[in-house]
């Protein structure tokens, strides 16, 4: 595989990210079979800031703690064993949606349409521009970045509804659902005055400054929550 590094490279890469700890750079983890291909990719990865870790196969990365790691995959899709597409799947079937970059020589329109369908970032071909795939590299450190965020407000958010009463559980689905004071009242079989109260309640819990906020936060929950929350 060929690597040029054109002048331009390194203005275009994020240099303020090797300013921060190695701990804080994200984690680049590539899995390519071809020795040449990883000494190629780590090289250009580190000369953009972030951290490469190479692998020879997708069970050396598995018996790995990596995946958890903030950052992005390069994979090549046919290798030896498990192929790229095998570790799209299982990262989906285990719930981590850290993001792909198939990286191939070998590659077909089949293959193209199975992996973006699956969410891949890009699915490229070798020989590839090098500001080509850090341009994807880019993009998957963003989006895994923004659906860390995203992970963190939902985990948070169940944390306090689960030291909600399970009536103020009850009027917090109510409020979620537009309904008036009164109108809750009459469902719940309780005075308008204590529906006030457990939404005051609901209020101070789920930390909200507002409806709006309120409803906010109810949305994030995933849809087995809510739903539970409607029967």
């Amino acid at each position: 595989m060929r690597v040029e590094q054109p002048p331009q490279l390194r203005r275009s890469a994020p240099l303020s990210s090797q300013r921060r700890s190695e701990a804080e750079q994200p984690l680049v983890i590539i899995v390519d079979d071809d020795a040449s291909v990883r000494e190629a990719l780590f090289e250009l990865i580190l000369s953009a800031g972030f951290r490469p870790v190479c692998f020879s196969s997708t069970r050396e990365l598995l018996d790995t703690d990596l995946l958890d790691s903030a950052g992005c995959l390069i994979l090549d899709v046919r290798m030896p064993g498990a192929s790229g597409l095998d570790l799209q799947r299982h990262l989906a079937q285990t719930g981590n949606p850290k993001p792909v970059i198939f990286l191939t020589g070998h590659g077909d329109i089949a293959m193209t349409v199975q992996a973006m369908k699956a969410g891949a970032v890009d699915f490229l071909t070798k020989p590839v521009r090098d500001q080509t795939l850090l341009d994807a590299v880019i993009e998957g450190v963003a989006m895994d970045a923004a659906q860390r965020v995203a992970s963190a407000v939902v985990k948070r958010n169940i944390e306090r509804l689960e030291t909600l009463t399970p009536r103020e559980r009850e009027v917090l689905c109510q409020v979620a659902r537009g309904r008036l004071n009164k109108q809750i009242a009459f469902d719940l079989g309780i005075s308008e005055v204590t529906v006030k109260l457990h939404r005051g309640n609901v209020m101070r819990k789920m930390e909200a400054a507002s409806i709006g906020e309120l409803i906010r936060a109810w949305d994030t929950l995933p849809a087995s929550i809510r739903e539970l929350g409607q029967a």
